[in-house]
């Protein structure tokens, strides 16, 4: 079990310390509030935000779960895994596993996203298209400096700040424990 206290967070209002108090105004919809005016968008839109890689791994992997015993899942992840590389071919799509690999207890895919377009399109596309399936999106990060292992920072993107959509599999994280 990962303990989040073992975790630290940037502020989120890094940038914002000096900003002016928001408004409790209202928007003519009476339930939102009206934000204040940007004369730019975030540059979040146009690239990921560090640490997520921004190079050959990609911001995020995708992992699409299907139970291999299940002849109807495996059927539809097969069909789904073909949709996808037909109508996301400049998204890295890696083999079709039949069985359990790694930390991933359950057979399954997976997709690489380079870009916060990317993200977008493919996650909403794919919040319709999942059908019975479980889906992991978990950020890829590089993150360097004293005492910080790879295999630390493969534990936290797999649980801590891990994504689910549909039902959560439990993944086998002990093998992202290391000797401290």
């Amino acid at each position: 079990m990962v303990h989040k206290a073992e975790f630290t967070y940037p502020s989120p209002l890094d940038g914002y310390e000096n900003a002016p108090p928001l408004s409790e105004d209202r928007n003519e919809d009476g339930k939102s509030l009206k934000n204040p005016v940007r004369e730019t968008l975030s540059k979040a839109y146009q690239e990921f935000p560090d640490p997520l890689d921004k190079g050959r791994r990609g911001g995020f992997d995708v992992h699409i779960y299907y139970f291999q015993s299940n002849e109807s899942q495996t059927q539809y992840a097969r069909e789904l895994w073909e949709r996808i590389r037909r109508e996301f071919p400049e998204l890295r799509i890696y083999r079709f596993w039949d069985r359990p690999i790694g930390p991933h207890p359950v057979a399954m895919f997976e997709v690489n996203i380079f870009t916060p377009a990317q993200f977008g399109a493919f996650i909403s596309w794919l919040a319709i298209y999942r059908g019975p399936l479980s889906v992991l999106i978990h950020p890829n990060t590089v993150e360097e400096g004293e005492g910080v292992s790879h295999v630390d920072v493969d534990r936290r993107n797999h649980s801590q700040r891990a994504i689910w959509m549909g039902e959560r599999i439990p993944l086998d994280l002990d093998r992202f424990w290391t000797s401290k």
